[in-house]
């Protein structure tokens, strides 16, 4: 199993394809198998790395205090030991605001940038859904954490399509799941998040790209990332949820990749 140090942790990753670098970045549940659908596509045309995040899947169960800083600095640390000075970036929610982080403390290191169904920082709606994702976490417990979480990220109809797969992958993430204490965590470091005083000095090419039917972070979000990103270009899909990469697998994958297309001669794969 591949795994990169980052001092007090280890953190697996995942590479697929060849070709100009693409980091696929999962939200709050942190594993990079949440991309799975998605990884033909990509991968016939670039060296596609995922991972998990440090607290999540098979990287380190560190029960430290979470921040989207340190997620930042986990990142940072997979890129160097893949000898990666820059890459494109493609990050859902938390990775997007990993993805935000990077573009303003690293600029360097992308080439191009995807906010996907992100957000710019917590306002009473976003602070009144993680207050009753955590209550739900730390009061009722991981089952009922995990049985709640499809109805944030999916829309209704796609759940009743395929309810017998989620409740198998449920059932399977409730045994690998983490400690409460890291869960929750990750949820007041998302909260805690804010990088709105950055957003006007990204200068890294960006698209943002949502669903219109999202109800964790609804599309007034994105329209305010594309609006404070200089020259970022804004793209709202018809449907899909929190998680369109996966119910709307081809048209999220064609407009991804069709940006990073346009940028991808600016790539410089190797350090050094």
């Amino acid at each position: 199993m591949p795994k990169v140090s980052v001092g007090d942790a280890e953190i697996y990753y995942e590479t697929h394809g060849s070709g100009s670098p693409v980091l696929l970045v999962s939200g709050l549940g942190g594993v990079g198998a949440y991309w799975t659908p998605n990884l033909p596509a990509f991968a016939r045309r670039h060296q596609t790395i995922i991972y998990d995040h440090r607290g999540t899947g098979q990287s380190s169960r560190s029960e430290i205090r979470y921040s989207v800083d340190q997620m930042t600095r986990d990142l940072i640390a997979v890129m160097d030991h893949l000898g990666l000075a820059k890459a494109h970036l493609v990050g859902h929610s938390t990775g997007g605001a990993i993805g935000q982080t990077l573009a303003a403390t690293h600029p360097e290191r992308l080439t191009s940038l995807v906010l996907y169904a992100s957000w710019t920082k917590a306002d009473s709606f976003f602070r009144r859904v993680f207050e009753a994702r955590r209550a739900l976490l730390t009061e009722a417990g991981i089952s009922a954490y995990i049985r709640s979480t499809a109805v944030f990220l999916y829309p209704n109809w796609w759940i009743n399509q395929n309810i017998a797969m989620l409740e198998d992958r449920e059932a399977k993430l409730e045994l690998v799941f983490p400690s409460v204490s890291i869960a929750a965590s990750r949820i007041d470091a998302i909260v805690d998040f804010d990088r709105t005083k950055d957003l006007a000095n990204i200068t890294v090419p960006t698209l943002v790209i949502c669903s219109k039917d999202d109800i964790l972070t609804p599309p007034y979000f994105s329209e305010e990332l594309a609006h404070a990103i200089s020259g970022a270009e804004l793209i709202l899909l018809e449907r899909g949820g929190h998680c369109a990469s996966e119910v709307c697998v081809e048209t999220f994958n064609a407009a991804v990749l069709d940006f990073i297309a346009r940028y991808d001669g600016n790539a410089v794969t190797q350090r050094g």
